[in-house]
């Protein structure tokens, strides 16, 4: 496992994070604690340091099984959790969403669950819609001076929403805005548009979610595989259901062939060259074996350029054209 440097804070974390939305059983789909413990000691021993969980992952019991987990070696991880939509079903209004209220609700409910005392990177899951900037940043300051959280850092927010916070937390000397989270694969490049431009110019640590596609990048789903096309109810599941997703998922199988490697490998090993941690999120020994694979496999430019074609995005506006006369021509324009 190689590692590091996160954004602009001291940390050195792993090349990929574990996420632990499968640690648990409570959404119905998931699994149990002798399997995770299988799961996190082989990421353990492959070198892996970064963590990514959140209160609402198998209703709380993610959390609940880390903190068993993690015991007697909290200091080994950098543990990353997440706010917004509360740890129970239908859980009351006042502790979800991104208010003051929930924030610091929501980080002492965690803490218990963890069986620790700070959360080293805590993420706003996504906007609530409701709260401002300011409320967000002033409520991780307010924890960070407690020493309950170490670092601050917002997951699905939109490129605008983030710059503002940054700019907000360093014009008031808060804590800073150290990372953004955010989904990313193949299938699903639109962050290349403005999240990765905005998250690479304001310095933070970039973490990216759903490098398989939800599994889709993987091709087992062509085999009459169901998993996440009905776990989680199929929320983050991406179905071959273009004519360019199958030409993106034929060019990863394409390659895999050459290396003689899985697909899931190739898909990961792409994620990783653009300057993010991706997460993985497997359910079971066999499933991280494979993800862990992808960190050995090295995409040649040719195979990069390749998988960036087939996958590319069709322009949101025409392309800008240089403007045909010269400023003292323009009469709009005071030279």
């Amino acid at each position: 496992m190689k590692y590091t440097s996160f954004g602009k804070t001291g940390l050195r974390v792993s090349q990929v994070a574990l996420g632990t939305g499968n640690f648990g059983t409570g959404w119905g789909y998931g699994a149990d604690l002798d399997a995770c413990k299988v799961v996190f000691n082989a990421y353990a021993e492959a070198g892996g340091n970064f963590i990514d969980t959140a209160d609402i992952y198998q209703f709380g019991q993610s959390e609940g099984l880390l903190g068993t987990l993690l015991e007697g070696r909290r200091e080994d991880f950098v543990l990353a959790t997440k706010f917004t939509n509360g740890a129970v079903p239908n859980a009351n209004r006042l502790v979800t969403g991104n208010s003051r209220k929930a924030l610091v609700a929501s980080l002492e409910a965690s803490l218990k669950r963890l069986k620790t005392d700070r959360i080293d990177i805590y993420w706003a899951h996504h906007p609530d819609g409701v709260t401002p900037a300011e409320e967000i940043v002033r409520g991780f300051e307010d924890l960070a001076r407690a020493g309950k959280i170490l670092y601050a850092g917002l997951s699905n927010f939109p490129a605008w929403r983030l710059a503002r916070a940054v700019t907000l937390a360093e014009l008031t000397r808060a804590v800073p805005i150290a990372a953004a989270q955010f989904e990313h694969s193949l299938v699903h490049r639109e962050p290349e548009a403005d999240l990765f431009p905005a998250s690479h110019a304001l310095g933070l640590g970039i973490v990216t979610w759903s490098p398989l596609g939800g599994g889709m990048l993987t091709g087992k789903y062509r085999q009459g595989e169901t998993g996440r096309a009905e776990g989680f109810a199929g929320r983050i599941f991406q179905p071959e259901n273009s004519a360019q997703r199958t030409q993106i998922l034929d060019t990863v199988i394409s390659i895999a062939g050459e290396f003689g490697v899985s697909a899931g490998q190739v898909a990961i090993a792409w994620a990783g060259t653009h300057g993010a941690v991706p997460i993985i999120g497997p359910r079971s020994l066999t499933q991280l074996t494979d993800n862990l694979g992808a960190l050995s496999l090295e995409l040649s430019a040719e195979q990069i350029s390749r998988l960036d074609t087939v996958s590319s995005l069709v322009p949101s506006a025409p392309a800008r054209t240089p403007v045909p006369w010269a400023v003292g021509d323009n009469p709009r324009v005071v030279a």
